[in-house]
């Protein structure tokens, strides 16, 4: 793409696979998820290189700067060639932790609801 072409934010944001959607990038930009130099950035913002935003994801904050311009989306490997990460250490850590600690839903064994022949013993136990 050449250097003097127009690229909007959201187009960019989705081309390089941060969003799933095109519609979620500009939405991301819309309700202030995306920021340039600490304030808000708009979907329709022409992005250029060197430049440097925060985008608030479902998954963790990105702190990306833009390396190249990518008009078309392309394959994750493809597209990291576009930006260079460059989050914060500490906010690794934190994802880090969070992926360490999930939790599954299930619950342990042994506690919770009686068994079929735990409640039968149970009602033999009251009604003696």
């Amino acid at each position: 793409m050449a250097e003097n072409e127009k690229l909007r934010l959201d187009k960019y944001l989705w081309s390089i696979r941060l969003f799933k959607t095109r519609t979620a990038a500009a939405t991301a930009c819309d309700t202030g998820k995306v920021k340039s130099n600490d304030s808000s950035a708009k979907a329709a913002k022409h992005v250029s290189i060197d430049d440097e935003y925060e985008v608030k994801t479902e998954a963790k904050r990105w702190r990306i700067k833009v390396t190249g311009l990518l008009n078309k989306r392309v394959a994750y490997n493809e597209a990291t060639k576009y930006y260079l990460d460059i989050t914060p250490e500490e906010e690794l850590q934190r994802i880090q932790y969070h992926a360490t600690s999930f939790h599954t839903g299930k619950r342990p064994g042994k506690i919770g609801r009686p068994t079929k022949k735990e409640r039968r013993d149970l009602d033999d136990f009251l009604n003696d």
